[in-house]
C-alpha cells in the first residue's frame, strides 16, 4: 500500500488571508495582488489563470514562501509564513513543498535517478523505499533512470523534474507552466502524471498556467484579475475556461 503526503486536519493544504503585493513606487506603483483571500484545498488539482499581469505567478510565488507579500497572512498547512526566520523558511520550502518549474532546472551532469533524489541528499535524508517506489512507477520512465538530461526528451525531463518535487513527500507542490515548453503530447504525459499524483497518492497540485487545455485537467481553476481573484470553475472543461477567459480579458468580471 502506498503512502501519501501528511493529511490536513480539517484545512487547506495552504490559503491566503487578505494578502497584498505592490511593486515601484509612485506613479509606477504595481498593484500586483490586491487583498487575495483564497483557500488552496488539500488533495487537489488547482490551477490559476488569468490575463498576463493578472498575479497568477505573484500569487503562487508568495504561497510557495519564494516571494513575500506586503500584508495579509500566507499559511502552508497550519504554519503562518510572517516573520518565520531563514532558516526557517528554507526548511519549509525543503520538507513541505514541492517546485515544477517550466525550465525543468534539472543537472545536466546528473543522472535521472540522481536528479530526481537530489533534494533529499541536500537535506542528508534518505528516500522512504515505499514512496519512492511508487514515485517511479507513477513517473513511468522504465530504463531512463540512467539516463542524463540531453539523452531524454522534454517531455521525460519534465517528468523527472515532477517525481523529483514528490521524491520528499511534500504538503504542496507548486507546478509554474509546467508544460510551456512541452508539445501537446509531451504536456498531456505531464497533466496526466499529475493528475494521477492526486487521485493516486492523494498529492496537492497548484499549478498556474495559460492553457486551457492544461486548465481541464484539474479539479479546480481560479481566474485572476488585475491583482484579485474574480472567479472559479469546479470540474472544468477546454470550453467552460476559453470562456470565463474571455470574459475576464472583456472586463466582464461580474459577481
Amino acid at each position: 500500500m502506498t503512502q501519501t503526503p501528511a493529511a490536513e486536519p480539517g484545512g487547506p493544504a495552504a490559503r491566503t488571508v487578505n494578502v497584498t503585493k505592490t511593486y515601484g513606487s509612485g506613479d509606477a506603483l504595481v498593484r500586483a495582488l490586491d487583498e487575495v483571500s483564497l483557500d488552496l484545498a488539500a488533495h487537489e488539482f488547482t490551477a490559476i489563470m488569468g490575463p498576463s499581469g493578472s498575479g497568477k505567478s505573484t500569487l503562487m510565488h508568495c504561497c510557495a514562501a519564494l516571494d513575500t507579500a506586503d500584508s495579509g497572512e500566507v499559511w502552508i498547512g497550519d504554519r503562518e509564513l510572517t516573520g518565520l526566520r531563514d532558516k526557517e523558511l528554507t526548511r519549509l520550502r525543503r520538507d513541505e513543498i514541492g517546485f515544477v518549474f517550466q525550465s525543468y532546472n534539472l543537472v545536466p551532469t546528473l543522472t535521472a535517478e540522481e536528479n530526481i533524489l537530489l533534494p533529499l541528499a541536500i537535506a542528508g535524508r534518505k528516500p522512504d523505499a515505499e514512496w519512492y517506489a511508487a514515485v517511479i512507477e507513477t513517473v513511468q520512465l522504465g530504463g531512463r533512470l540512467s539516463h542524463k538530461p540531453n539523452e531524454l526528451s522534454g517531455g521525460q525531463q519534465q517528468r523527472v523534474a515532477v517525481a523529483r518535487a514528490l521524491v520528499s513527500r511534500p504538503r504542496i507542490v507548486f507546478a509554474d507552466e509546467p508544460t510551456g515548453n512541452l508539445d501537446s503530447r509531451s504536456g498531456a504525459e505531464v497533466l496526466e502524471l499529475l493528475r494521477r499524483s492526486v487521485d493516486e497518492h492523494g498529492q496537492t497540485i497548484v499549478m498556474v498556467t495559460h492553457d486551457p487545455v492544461a486548465a481541464a485537467w484539474t479539479d479546480r481553476v481560479v481566474f485572476l484579475g488585475d491583482g484579485r481573484v474574480v472567479s472559479e470553475l469546479r470540474r472544468p472543461d477546454r470550453e467552460q475556461v476559453l470562456e470565463e477567459m474571455a470574459r475576464i480579458s472583456a472586463g466582464e468580471t461580474g459577481a
